[in-house]
């Protein structure tokens, strides 16, 4: 999952910009032994690991929403879409009869969320999905997509991050509807939502925090198809579609866990 929330997650509220270049010092220093620590950062995925684990153990799921293994099922091969900053619990929810391959950014911030999703089962994909021209090339976009393409050639499905890092948040890039066309496959809507949750409201992308002990929901969109023949103006509706379709199943997902 094309993920760099790691670092924004210790921004601030906008009303509080003075204590904003203090955090990001901060996350800074925390970095720089990761990095050249191997043990440091396997240790703290591990632990985060786990206490994705136990959230997503300690939230029932709530009725009415979707089974993921029939859901997948169904569509597999396919596309997962998900939003930035509501995805954290995503790992958490296997899928035990089909493979799933997670896209994160090459970033060195995305790198212990990478670690943790291993640590869950999943495969790895490092690269950008999300834009398109020379910065998808500089990020290994390009790369990445073609690695996704062969994946799903081999069966496997894969999850992304439909919208593009610190870009404009709930609107999906182009990337994801370009794996679409060229692999053929359906881009798959879905969103997670617990009843329990803290919102970085200071983050980008509105970073939601998943809490124990509350109940849990998983809601899929209608599959989007993308022909192979799209032109520029197709490929833009389509992506419209699934910012449509994203921001509805996660609409949905939150009523049904806020009782409404």
């Amino acid at each position: 999952m094309d993920d760099e929330a790691m670092a924004p997650s210790l921004e601030v509220k906008p009303g509080r910009r003075g204590n904003v270049r203090p955090a990001k010092t901060l996350w800074r220093r925390i970095r720089k032994p990761l990095t050249h620590s191997r043990f440091l950062k396997h240790a703290i995925a591990s632990f985060l690991a786990m206490a994705v684990r136990f959230v997503a153990r300690t939230n029932p799921r709530v009725e009415g929403s979707h089974d993921v293994e029939k859901a997948i099922g169904v569509h597999s091969p396919a596309i997962a879409a998900l939003w930035h900053g509501q995805h954290l619990l995503a790992p958490a929810i296997s899928v035990r009869q089909h493979r799933l391959v997670a896209l994160f950014s090459r970033s060195a911030d995305a790198e212990l969320n990478a670690l943790v999703a291993q640590k869950l089962g999943l495969d790895v994909v490092r690269g950008s999905g999300g834009r398109g021209g020379a910065h998808r090339a500089r990020k290994g976009g390009a790369a990445a997509l073609i690695q996704l393409k062969r994946t799903i050639d081999a069966g496997c499905n894969v999850a992304m991050i439909a919208d593009i890092p610190h870009g404009t948040p709930r609107q999906a890039g182009m990337g994801i509807v370009t794996l679409a066309r060229l692999s053929g496959r359906p881009i798959v809507p879905m969103a997670i939502a617990t009843s329990r949750r803290k919102v970085l409201e200071g983050t980008w992308d509105k970073t939601t925090i998943n809490l124990p002990f509350g109940r849990r929901a998983v809601i899929f969109g209608e599959p989007i198809f993308v022909s192979a023949d799209a032109d520029d103006n197709e490929m833009e509706k389509k992506r419209r579609q699934v910012t449509e379709a994203l921001n509805h199943a996660t609409r949905d997902a939150y009523s049904l866990v806020d009782g409404k």
